[in-house]
């Protein structure tokens, strides 16, 4: 079989180009106090985040499980501006606002205010260059975040968010399909939390504690002794693979495991179809047990799903 991991470095780093992001939206947060309101509440830290740079966290209920993940760009010393699944943004806006209370910051939908595009391969480099994730360039109010690349076999393939004003000129490149960018997203091992899987993880079930989502350090936000208990104490027992699947698979679709039948044990997260027409990869979050064991899209004569290597490596448990 002819697989994207068999072909050359060349005709992976030909997946590139830009694409529309119209699943994702924009919340703002403007005020003198909006770094230090976001700093409460998010698993990461706000307060230090220079100006122009970006960081990738979440907003958890008091469990400890997600109800939101951003990339958040500090785009001035009073104010942030969080990218998000757009549809948990009208809930997560809501839900921030019972918090303000005295803070001296404004919560609001900036989406119309923003052009949202990915950019993957020589698109991304062009605007990031070799830029470790998380690293921002910043130029006359627009922002390029570098993600983590896309891996297939050994090779990385550049991936950027880039944000710009609502009246930028738009990214040079050649349009993009937005299958292919899904493609990369679950290749790079790293996605944000959408509406099917709302609550259904704490942080390190997505590896967010080791993508750079999680600072232990930190003051306390919403469900941060659930999140920190979960790390020191050795209790992570569900953690997020990356799959092939001969067949489509959906968020929020429940697998099982031979050695179970009858009980779910993991939770696809994103799922995308392969360029190549080779089945689907996917991004699943479950037990460690049961990922030994093997996933299986139903009980009984359900697909079997390939694990393949993650792009990146896990913080051991402390």
């Amino acid at each position: 079989m002819n697989t994207l991991e068999e072909n050359s470095p060349q005709s992976i780093a030909a997946q590139s180009g830009v694409t529309a992001l119209p699943h994702l939206g924009v919340l703002q947060a403007q005020g003198e106090d909006a770094a230090h309101f976001l700093h409460n509440q998010l698993s990461n830290d706000v307060l230090l985040l220079p100006v122009g740079q970006s960081r990738l966290a979440a907003f958890c209920s008091a469990k400890g499980r997600m109800q939101a993940s951003f990339v958040l760009i500090k785009s001035a010393p009073d104010t942030v501006l969080l990218v998000m699944s757009l549809d948990l943004l009208a809930h997560t806006l809501k839900r921030l606002s019972m918090f303000v209370l005295r803070a001296k910051v404004k919560m609001t939908d900036a989406t119309g205010q923003w052009q949202l595009r990915g950019l993957l391969g020589d698109s991304a480099a062009t605007w990031v260059g070799p830029a470790t994730p998380w690293q921002t360039a910043s130029v006359d109010g627009v922002h390029a975040v570098a993600l983590y690349p896309a891996v297939v076999g050994e090779v990385p393939l550049a991936r950027a968010l880039w944000l710009g004003p609502a009246e930028s000129t738009l990214p040079a490149g050649a349009h993009l399909p937005a299958e292919v960018w899904a493609w990369a997203e679950v290749m790079s091992g790293v996605t944000l939390v959408s509406q099917p899987v709302f609550e259904a993880f704490v942080p390190q079930m997505l590896n967010y504690e080791s993508v750079g989502g999680v600072n232990f350090k930190k003051g306390c936000y919403p469900g941060q002794e659930v999140v920190a208990r979960s790390q020191f104490r050795g209790t992570l027992k569900r953690r997020t693979a990356l799959v092939h699947s001969p067949v489509a698979l959906v968020a929020g679709q429940d697998l099982f495991t031979p050695a179970d039948p009858e009980q779910p044990c993991a939770t696809v997260v994103l799922s995308a179809p392969r360029p190549d027409g080779q089945g689907y990869v996917a991004l699943v979050s479950g037990t460690l047990e049961s990922q030994a064991t093997g996933w299986h899209t139903a009980p009984a004569d359900g697909a079997a799903l390939d694990v393949l290597p993650l792009p990146y490596a896990l913080l051991a448990d402390i």
